[in-house]
């Protein structure tokens, strides 16, 4: 049976200093992703058994299960690699993202619109969850989607390419309960070149989705 694994980090902790402390990069990593992908090893495990002994009666909890702790993975899975230290600014056709920039001002009507409506939906999640910019398969335009704790609120088929951890364990040791403050902050690493490689990729892949015509 297939298992997942915690991925390493692609920096060291203090790599997104001043906008992350270390202290928390670590705690992120290291403590709240592992915990998830525990939950998703261990959900999977106890759906063996029910399937071994025909005992069915904690299906829907452990499917709830497995969708909040595999989701809480790849999101963050994501997330580390949609961050570097030398990141921030505006993707630019000059830095050989302008088919990501394209997209954006097509998508959104320019970058400050996007920016304003990414921020908004990250800073306003209510109790924890996530702002993420995905591309949308059917329309092949990208959308922002305010996601409620790991699955919640999420449009079918959609595939995110940059995600902006909204749960207070992702910054409240350094921004306590100024979230906005956090959001904002994030802009400054944001890693360009990976976002435009996972639009790119999910660009590519949009055909294997069987759509209604």
């Amino acid at each position: 049976m297939a298992t997942y694994t915690l991925p390493e980090l692609p920096y060291d902790y203090a790599a997104l200093e001043p906008v992350i402390n270390p202290q928390i990069i670590e705690l992120h990593h290291d403590k709240h992703h592992a915990a998830y992908v525990k939950g998703a090893n261990d959900t999977l495990e106890q759906l063996a058994e029910a399937r071994d002994k025909e005992q069915w009666g904690s299906i829907n909890g452990l499917e709830k299960n497995l969708a909040f702790h595999l989701s809480g993975h790849i999101l963050h899975s994501i997330y580390w690699h949609n961050m570097t230290g030398d990141g921030g600014g505006e993707p630019l056709a000059a830095d050989g993202v302008g088919d990501l920039a394209d997209a954006i001002t097509e998508s959104f009507g320019s970058f400050a619109g996007f920016k304003a409506q990414l921020t908004k939906a990250a800073a306003t999640t209510q109790g924890s969850g996530w702002g993420v910019l995905a591309y949308e398969p059917v329309s092949g335009r990208l959308i922002v989607e305010q996601i409620y704790d790991h699955q919640g609120n999420v449009g079918q088929g959609s595939t995110p390419i940059l995600v902006f951890d909204a749960w207070e364990h992702a910054f409240y040791l350094q921004y306590k309960n100024q979230k906005v403050d956090f959001i904002e902050a994030m802009w400054r690493v944001v890693n360009w070149q990976d976002v435009a490689k996972r639009y790119a990729a999910a660009k590519e892949r949009a055909y294997n989705l069987l759509l209604v015509p």
